[in-house]
């Protein structure tokens, strides 16, 4: 009989996205062990690399998120010491990662994206870098951490101090009426597209994400067909195009009014909590929580 291998779920790390990927990094090691998996626990720290060097796992389940776990840092620990991970590799995440290239990459590849301008927090304050509505991003952070919204009307944003931590500059980027969706991709095919509704928000936050009732999801979108395909195919490019293994999430607003849809980014890390969104599209197409993390597990590889 032969022997499942030992796997070793990768969860904590030291982002802002901690807590987050705990709950992800417990649900996956559940899901596993119902699938049949022996399971190691890792709550990564500094030492992540003398702790797995010491469990010796046969493969890596990647549950990180934020910088440290998505952004090819931890994929190229795992590339020196031969351990076979989940999702994708060193230069996709790391280019998922950065929201700026991410962009240039989908636009090369004629996926539609939001206009946009760099700035310093100190420029961003003292007036309007681009004209409202506008977002403020952090380049490469996830889970919507230190972002700004500024509408029509508004004064320029006084930005909180420690925005600095950041990065020197951010993404001033043009806001997107409409309706937020979100589509999954995984093994190298769409699943299939849900629909956000934020409690009081105009856009999908932190509390939105993870807070209990700050959103509700509508999966399958209700959508005309041409731009259910049309989000589909683009979320399938923009997974080829920045090179993504196993699964991805790309997000999108989209403006019934002016028939307009805007790719915002791929999430090459997926949340994988009670209320993420990829497993409840995996759901929609009939696969089940324990299938999910399996498949994945299955998919695991070097030079990704």
């Amino acid at each position: 009989m032969t022997r499942k291998p030992l796997v070793a779920v990768l969860m904590g790390g030291l982002s802002s996205e901690r807590d987050v990927s705990l709950r992800t990094g417990e649900a996956c090691a559940l899901g596993l062990e119902e699938a049949g998996y022996h399971v190691e626990r890792v709550d990564v720290q500094h030492d992540i690399a003398e702790r797995l060097m010491q469990i010796r796992p046969d493969k890596v389940f990647n549950a990180l998120h934020g910088p440290g776990g998505e952004d090819g840092i931890i994929q190229g620990l795992l590339e020196l010491l031969h351990i076979p991970y989940t999702h994708s590799g060193v230069l996709a995440s790391a280019l998922a990662m950065h929201k700026v290239n991410a962009k240039h990459v989908a636009a090369a590849n004629g996926i539609p994206v939001a206009e946009h301008v760099l700035a310093t927090p100190e420029e961003i304050s003292a007036g309007h870098v681009m004209a409202p509505p506008y977002i403020v991003k952090p380049i490469a952070e996830g889970s919507s951490f230190g972002i700004t919204a500024v509408y029509e009307g508004d004064e320029a944003p006084s930005l909180s101090p420690d925005i600095a931590r950041f990065g020197e500059k951010l993404m001033v980027e043009r806001f997107v009426p409409g309706r937020e969706l979100t589509c999954a991709v995984l093994d190298d095919g769409a699943l299939g597209i849900s629909e956000i509704f934020t409690q009081g928000q105009d856009f999908y936050d932190y509390e939105s994400k993870y807070v209990a009732g700050g959103s509700r999801h509508i999966c399958p979108a209700e959508l005309p067909p041409e731009v259910e395909q049309r989000i589909l195919d683009l979320s399938l490019a923009a997974h080829r195009a920045l090179g993504c293994r196993g699964a991805s999430r790309s997000d999108y607003r989209f403006d019934p009014e002016r028939n307009e849809l805007i790719w915002l980014e791929v999430n090459t890390q997926p949340g994988m909590t009670q209320t993420s969104l990829l497993p409840e599209i995996a759901q929609m197409r009939g696969i089940s929580f324990s299938q999910l993390v399996a498949g994945l597990i299955e998919d695991a590889s070097l030079n990704r």
